[in-house]
């Protein structure tokens, strides 16, 4: 097991201290798990901002996408100095669309672009305002000096726009490829959604990205051992908020290897609804459908892993 203590006296009042800050977090979905080049060179470009470590990776291979977590200390008040998180993930941005062209990219986890979600999450003594302002300027960037249409959701948007609701408008959960895949960039130039950053056209080697900020949200994968897709989404509808299941859940049927199709959730108020929950109603489901359920598990670090993990590296 990995040993998470600070260690020496000095490292614990160290790590007391900067508990006491405000901290920032930012997860980058980007769609590429199998081209290492460019992912190196995405992290490289990460670490020329060492105040804003990647303190977490998640790769599915299958899916086809990566996810990175990034924590950042915050300013007390708003100052001219650049923001550590937020220039870290451009950086990290600038390297993807260098290096990933959406054109070539094929797998089973939908994506409506090279990097397809950044959301914020407020740690600590931070506040969702700020994580919320962090995004927008953010967006601003990616929208005016990377010319990518960009999306703004959450507590980032003026109307608390949901993630789905832009998702849905966009037609990112139907496999534009058989065998339940995603391939290429998008078939079309013109957006169904007006973008609130950058140009209204979109080109197919780069896509869209959505930005947002939220409360944490939880991201649980719950196995079926079966290839019928029909029925693990009716599981995964049952499952779902939306389709008078759990609430605060979203739960979606992804294609995942030869014999296993998941039920991927995301956990809107995990303090509520957690995975433990969803893992038995999944099962629940899945045995009425003549099913059999393997261990489900967690896409990230909870919030007090990811700040030790944080507090090693600065000091490090």
């Amino acid at each position: 097991m990995e040993d998470l203590s600070f260690g020496s006296c000095n490292e614990q009042q160290g790590g007391e201290k900067m508990l006491k800050s405000m901290l920032g977090c930012c997860k980058v979905y980007i769609s590429e798990s199998r081209n290492r080049l460019a992912l190196e060179s995405i992290e490289r470009a990460a670490k020329r901002f060492s105040e804003a470590p990647i303190v977490n990776k998640f790769e599915d291979e299958t899916y086809n996408r990566v996810g990175y977590t990034l924590v950042s200390k915050l300013a007390q008040k708003p100052s001219g100095n650049p923001c550590p998180l937020r220039m870290a993930v451009l950086a990290m941005v600038k390297a993807a669309f260098e290096t990933i062209d959406l054109e070539s990219h094929c797998g089973s986890h939908p994506r409506l672009g090279v990097v397809d979600h950044i959301c914020f999450h407020p740690l600590l003594g931070a506040s969702l305002e700020q994580m919320a302002g962090v995004a927008n300027s953010l967006a601003a960037d990616v929208g005016s000096s990377l010319q990518v249409p960009t999306f703004l959701y959450g507590a980032a948007h003026e109307e608390r726009r949901a993630l789905d609701s832009i998702r849905r408008e966009l037609g990112y959960f139907k496999p534009n490829s058989s065998g339940e895949q995603w391939v290429g960039g998008p078939k079309s130039e013109y957006l169904a959604l007006k973008p609130d950053k950058g140009p209204p056209k979109v080109t197919q080697e780069k896509g869209v990205i959505v930005i947002g900020a939220t409360r944490w949200v939880d991201n649980y994968n719950v196995p079926v051992h079966s290839t019928d897709i029909a029925a693990v989404r009716r599981i995964s509808k049952r499952v779902s908020g939306r389709g008078g299941g759990l609430p605060s859940v979203q739960a979606m049927a992804l294609a995942h290897g030869e014999s296993v199709t998941e039920v991927a959730c995301n956990l809107l108020e995990p303090q509520e609804v957690g995975g433990d929950r969803v893992q038995l109603e999944v099962e629940r489901l899945a045995k009425e459908e003549g099913l059999t359920v393997g261990k489900g598990y967690f896409t990230d670090l909870s919030q007090e892993k990811l700040i030790e993990r944080y507090l090693q590296s600065v000091s490090a």
